[in-house]
């Protein structure tokens, strides 16, 4: 039975375009698409410090509706899904401020995210699984207008890994899918990955065996919209260690423990011989955590597999698996991060170092920030 793996990110992709939003930089906004919700507002509201803070930073100056009540009409009534819990509600309204908004604010301009940012952000308390592929949706780009972000209740604010991969990323990824919605990525993006796409199991691929093949996750290899915005995202909101583990996996070559057209395999980035030397005999592949890493009297890194001795009691060695598949998987995630670095640029008017530096900048300090934006809400009049 297949386990269940993180479905990243979705778009909902049509052919019709009835829901498409643009508009030039130099558009003013028009009225409010919502209602006029100052007189029902209730100050004896249990909610209504939240619903006011809402509306002053999000409706007001943005024309976005931010919902945090779980609405079934806005939703896809094939998933069971459950609201959003209120406190870690207002902690992710407050982030996505602070992580998103506020960036583009002070990197771009203040009018930047009125023109292009969407007009509703839904919070659903609960991913929607999928069975049949063993996955679940976190996030949803929907023309243009909507982002959906899921699984709300299991945020943890002590855990940068996790806020990382299922939220701080979501907003990116789900606004590089709005702006490609509304002026489509370049056509060469299309080729540097050409033939190694799999909509169908990116979900059971090894990340390290793509990252070799030119994919920053497996998500990535779903899709040549998916990993437009997994490029983009990943850019912005992975730290330089991060980055460098990748570029590592990205130049190793990799083994398939079984048959390598078998999408299911099991995949290792070490052997070694029985002989203890390096030839085309005796081939076992073994995977990195048997590995005893070392430096001989040469300074070269060596490694063991683990305490295992020869015939003739040497430690036995391990060697890498040379790169064959004839992609430098380096050189194509910089080429895809060129190709959006220049695109958002020529395109947008967006510079993406800056961008990231400022994430980088502000996801150091977010939970201390965080403990400040609480008091803007319980201060509210």
């Amino acid at each position: 039975m297949k386990k269940m793996k993180s479905y990243l990110f979705a778009l909902l992709m049509g052919a019709a375009v009835a829901l498409s939003f643009t508009s030039c930089s130099d558009d003013k906004l028009g009225p409010s698409i919502f209602p006029d919700e100052s007189d029902v507002l209730d100050p004896s509201s249990s909610t209504y410090k939240f619903d006011k803070w809402l509306k002053e930073n999000y409706l007001v100056p943005y024309n976005l509706d931010f919902r945090y009540r779980l609405q079934d009409v806005g939703t896809n009534m094939n998933y069971n899904l459950v609201p959003a819990d209120f406190e870690r509600s207002i902690d992710l309204a407050l982030l996505t401020k602070y992580l998103w908004f506020d960036v583009y604010k002070d990197v771009v301009n203040e009018n930047f995210l009125k023109t292009y940012g969407p007009r509703i952000i839904h919070l659903i308390g609960s991913p929607a699984y999928n069975p049949t592929s063993g996955t679940m949706i976190l996030g949803l780009a929907e023309g243009g207008v909507k982002v959906t972000l899921y699984r709300v209740n299991a945020m943890n604010i002590d855990d940068i890994e996790m806020m990382n991969e299922y939220y701080f990323k979501t907003m990116h990824h789900e606004f590089a899918h709005i702006l490609h919605q509304t002026i489509t990525y370049p056509a060469t993006f299309r080729t540097f990955s050409a033939g190694f796409y799999d909509g169908s199991n990116w979900q059971d691929r090894q990340t390290e065996v793509l990252n070799s093949q030119g994919f920053v996750t497996n998500y990535a290899c779903s899709a040549v919209r998916e990993d437009f915005a997994e490029t983009i995202a990943n850019f912005i909101v992975l730290s330089d260690a991060d980055w460098e583990h990748i570029y590592e996996m990205a130049s190793r070559g990799w083994a398939t423990k079984s048959s390598a057209d078998d999408p299911n395999a099991v995949y290792y980035c070490f052997y070694y011989y029985t002989n203890n030397e390096v030839n085309e005999e005796g081939l076992t592949y073994v995977a990195e955590s048997q590995l005893v890493k070392t430096v001989d009297e040469n300074g070269d890194t060596v490694y063991y597999v683990g305490r295992l001795t020869d015939s003739e009691g040497n430690r036995i060695k391990a060697y890498p698996v040379p790169d064959t598949d004839g992609v430098d998987g380096p050189a194509v995630i910089r080429q895809k991060i060129e190709t959006a670095r220049q695109w958002l640029d020529s395109e947008f008017g967006v510079n993406l170092d800056a961008l990231r530096e400022e994430v980088q900048k502000r996801q150091l300090t977010y939970k201390a920030k965080l403990e400040e934006l609480r008091k803007e809400v319980e201060n509210m009049q």
